[in-house]
């Protein structure tokens, strides 16, 4: 017997096994009656042959179960089918289980067994009655976790028994899926907060084939070009084949950094700081990715993703469901780091940008940060990564007021305000999108009054 893959095709294998493999099956029942049988024997010796029947009863019962499983020849083909594979924090997945029979025999009575984790709920077994040749048997239960992260479900578990209880034979599927938990996002509404060209990320459009023909930018020709795009003045021109570029859309660039130094969180479970810093990372990537930014999710160590070419962001509208779910994945899995600093985060971002400039930074790049609590030396380093930003803004999250005591972030705010950010606290319980609406409102009012907050 073998699972099948996710989509529902499934390998099979023969449904039996060695005969001293079917006598370690036996059940308590079953070993009962063979000790029982074993000393009913000793009848013989006292000369009481109606015991003597009992007791060899009793001892072949089990023996025969023993047998009769063992040559059962059915064969059972599994599959798995979970939807969706990826679900928020406190969602549910449906799990389908499919067994069919394809064997020329019916089965017997079987029990289906799924492993999954205890945060997933309890392990689900389900009784089947006899599958005729050819006959398929489907049952589903749900899953729901209120903790992010990546589950395996399986292997799924198939036990065979006779009729009496005697034996009892476990077969276990080869393999298994993953449900992905990833956190919890709240819809944002759409405010301004600096950084982003017109059109709210759209991207401003910048065409590089002016009015003319001939002021056409052409470039090499390269394989897979449409050659219908072939510029043939540019061509007798150069000695090659040359295209006309396309237009270049320029999109807006947006930075989300996700502070995860274990030394800026106290506290643990769905409802701590840092899980609330991961969900509003999330909730900030999806909005901006909606809104046509190319994005990247940037951590305190210097990592990004999707990470490779283009400084680590997304490069295109059709990619964003693909960057969307990369990220979304990096941040089901996101846990602390035994980093001391920001260091790592502040190179990453100098480093990308031009003579040390910012990634994503020049006049349009937006910068939004989670930060954990902050030491003065970490104020100032955050506050130096404003620079050459079009736009910052900062939560930060004061461990002291998550944990019931008298909040001390007031003092890191005002240096980070007095930097350019546009930096709010983020108390216990907040709605992220109020907090979101509030940073639109203060950098209107910024930029407004022509200063920086």
């Amino acid at each position: 017997m073998s699972a099948g893959a996710p989509h529902g095709a499934g390998a099979t294998a023969e449904g039996a096994d060695g005969l001293r493999a079917s006598l370690s099956g036996l059940t308590t029942r079953g070993r009962s009656f063979l000790a029982a049988g074993a000393a009913a024997v000793c009848a013989y010796v006292l000369g009481q042959s109606e015991l003597l029947r009992v007791g060899l009863l009793l001892a072949l019962l089990p023996l025969v179960c023993v047998v009769a499983l063992h040559r059962n020849r059915s064969r059972v083909r599994g599959s798995r089918l979970l939807t969706p594979a990826r679900v928020p924090a406190g969602g549910e997945a449906r799990v389908q289980l499919r067994m069919e029979n394809v064997s020329r025999l019916p089965t017997g009575l079987l029990m289906l067994q799924d492993r999954v984790p205890y945060v997933l709920g309890p392990r689900p077994r389900f009784v089947l009655d006899r599958v005729e040749p050819g006959g398929r048997r489907e049952v589903s239960y749900r899953v729901r976790s209120d903790l992010r992260g990546r589950y395996p479900l399986g292997p799924l578990q198939l036990r065979l028994t006779d009729p009496f209880g005697m034996v009892e034979l476990t077969r276990s599927f080869s393999t298994y899926d993953t449900l992905t938990v990833v956190p919890r996002t709240e819809a944002l509404p759409p405010v301004r907060l600096g950084g982003e060209s017109s059109g709210y990320g759209d991207g401003s459009r910048r065409s590089l084939a002016l009015a003319g023909d001939d002021d056409v930018i052409p470039r090499t020709y390269r394989r897979g070009d449409d050659l219908r795009r072939v510029h043939w003045r540019s061509t007798a021109r150069y000695g090659e084949l040359m295209v006309r570029r396309e237009e270049q859309p320029r999109r807006s660039k947006a930075t989300v950094l996700l502070d995860t130094r274990h030394d800026a969180y106290e506290g643990a479970g769905p409802g701590s700081a840092f899980e609330w810093a991961v969900s509003g990372a999330a909730s900030t990537l999806l909005h901006l990715l909606e809104h046509g930014f190319s994005v990247r999710l940037l951590t305190d160590t210097g990592d990004s993703v999707p990470g490779g070419a283009g400084g680590g962001f997304s490069s295109g509208p059709q990619e964003s469901a693909e960057a969307a779910g990369l990220m979304m994945d990096t941040l089901a899995v996101v846990g602390h780091s035994d980093g001391p600093d920001l260091v790592g985060a502040y190179e990453a971002l100098r480093g990308a940008g031009d003579g040390g400039g910012f990634a994503g930074a020049g006049s349009d790049g937006l910068l939004i940060a989670f930060f954990g609590d902050l030491d003065d030396v970490q104020t100032e380093l955050a506050a130096r990564m404003r620079q050459r930003s079009g736009g910052a803004v900062a939560f930060v999250l004061d461990s002291a007021a998550w944990t019931g005591l008298p909040s001390r972030v007031e003092e890191t705010l005002r240096r980070l305000r007095d930097a350019g950010w546009t930096a709010l606290a983020a108390p216990p319980g907040a709605a992220f999108a109020d907090l979101w609406r509030r940073a639109g409102a203060t950098a209107l009012g910024t930029t407004a009054s022509g200063g920086r907050r």
